[in-house]
């Protein structure tokens, strides 16, 4: 009988973050067409959902990573061009400007 109850808890669980995550999903993608912060709301109902489902989980990590790479081409994360280092060893020689 407990694992029946501990089972359908879970299950409810389950049932409320997909209806929870997708309910803020749909709203951030309303708020894309209307004011407001519709890319926040959709990361952060990926977010809930990511909780219990897998797939959430995945392209929440890929859109932090494509967000990370289109960061870093438009503020330049330290990486250089070919060929260069962006920051000079420690031991490098001074040179006044």
């Amino acid at each position: 009988m407990r694992r029946f109850v501990v089972k359908t808890i879970r299950q409810a669980r389950r049932v409320i973050v997909a209806v929870v995550g997708f309910t803020v999903v749909a709203l951030g993608a309303a708020m894309l067409l209307t004011p407001g912060p519709g890319g926040l709301l959709i990361f952060l109902g990926l977010s809930l959902l990511a909780a219990e489902f897998v797939w959430a989980r995945l392209l929440l990590r890929r859109i932090k990573r494509k967000g990370s790479e289109i960061s870093g081409a438009i503020f330049g994360t330290g990486k250089a061009g070919p060929g260069g280092d962006a920051t000079p060893p420690a031991d490098a020689p001074r040179i006044a400007p």
